[in-house]
């Protein structure tokens, strides 16, 4: 969102006259302060990448041990729109790596089919808001493989994975969170990483899952997220949270992006009100870890969820559920849930949709004020 900054009083005839007269534009460009991970997940050297060299380290160890292993998609052959799978064709050749027909529902298929084979798909849905088309695929055929073949066949080693979120300019077809779609499906796996360790952990721990998965990139990551992220071959567990900051007085859950927002959020209550949050990464939506979400709610008494996701029906809205019939007689306050709100994604409103530091800020003293 651009500010036009012009001297006080002057008039527009004055200002185009005036050859001293300057004119500034400055733009917020994120709302949020990307917190890198304290350590690395592993021991060993590291290197430094961002999230999207992260990915694609993960998807070169994949291919590199797994002759098996495809890579496709829309664009993927020369690196994707987000530079994922830069480098990859010219390594593993285009029988590994290929683009795809403009056909999200044609690329599930195909992954599906891949996988039923005992091959290993990586497939690439461009945004996340282009998966749809894919859904009945991903949600009737792979989800249900398993179960429908009462275990005789599955539709393990078949990874989907879809840029997410906001990124400050994606408006209504890519801005969009869908994870909530997919978590009311049995048989999926469902994560969203928080940074680069976390993308590549989760990434190889999907790839090697005998049940199919879909990890949700968050785009506006792919270059702010950088961190020390080991060479070696590491996989993040799947179902797992993280707990990234200890308190006492209220709990913050969120995952991918929000996680940042909240970092700072804890930040600011401690100065602003002397409260002591404990920010915890859901990290995985589908399965959710239950036990270190209860458990923390049960300390602090006090729980808020954020998610950019609107309100209803958002996955926030089945944590909030399950905390109240868990944790109950603990409770302080209601659940709190500050989220995106239930219209499209807007593009020129973008700031005033996304659930900012200022609104849980707004939250966490609604919940120590109750």
């Amino acid at each position: 969102m651009s500010l036009l900054k012009l001297a006080s009083g002057a008039t527009a005839a004055a200002l185009k006259k005036s050859s001293a007269t300057q004119l500034v534009v400055s733009r917020a460009s994120s709302h949020f302060v990307y917190s890198p991970d304290a350590k690395a997940p592993v021991e060993g050297p590291t290197q430094k990448m961002n999230m999207f060299q992260a990915i694609n380290n993960a998807m070169d160890i994949a291919m590199e041990r797994d002759t098996s292993a495809l890579v496709f998609g829309e664009d993927v052959a020369f690196g994707g729109v987000f530079r994922c799978s830069m480098g990859l064709q010219k390594k593993y050749g285009k029988d590994r790596v290929f683009n795809t027909p403009l056909c999200e529902q044609g690329i599930a298929g195909f992954a599906i089919g891949v996988a039923n084979t005992g091959a290993t798909a990586i497939a690439e849905m461009q945004f996340a808001d282009y998966i749809f088309p894919a859904f009945d695929q991903i949600v009737n055929e792979a989800a249900k493989y398993r179960y429908r073949s009462g275990n005789l066949f599955d539709c393990g080693s078949l990874t989907f994975r879809a840029p997410c979120g906001a990124v400050g300019h994606g408006a209504c077809y890519h801005s969009q969170s869908p994870e909530a779609y997919f978590a009311h499906t049995p048989g999926l796996k469902v994560v969203v990483p928080r940074g680069p360790n976390k993308a590549k952990g989760l990434l190889l721990a999907c790839i090697k899952e005998k049940d199919p998965c879909i990890v949700f990139e968050p785009k506006t990551l792919y270059r702010a997220a950088v961190e020390e992220v080991p060479v070696a071959a590491f996989e993040s567990p799947l179902g797992k949270a993280d707990i990234l900051r200890a308190g006492s007085d209220v709990t913050l859950i969120g995952w991918g992006t929000q996680i940042h927002v909240l970092s700072e959020v804890a930040d600011m209550a401690k100065k602003q009100y002397g409260v002591n949050c404990e920010v915890i990464d859901l990290v995985s939506i589908l399965p959710w870890d239950k036990d270190t979400i209860c458990s923390s709610a049960k300390k602090t008494g006090r729980v808020l969820i954020a998610h950019e996701a609107p309100l209803t029906s958002g996955f926030g809205a089945e944590l909030a559920a399950t905390i109240q019939e868990e944790c109950f007689l603990h409770l302080e306050a209601p659940v709190a849930r500050v989220t995106g709100w239930d219209t499209p994604f807007p593009h020129v409103f973008e700031p005033f949709y996304i659930p900012d530091k200022f609104r849980c800020l707004a939250g966490v003293k609604k919940l120590i004020d109750y």
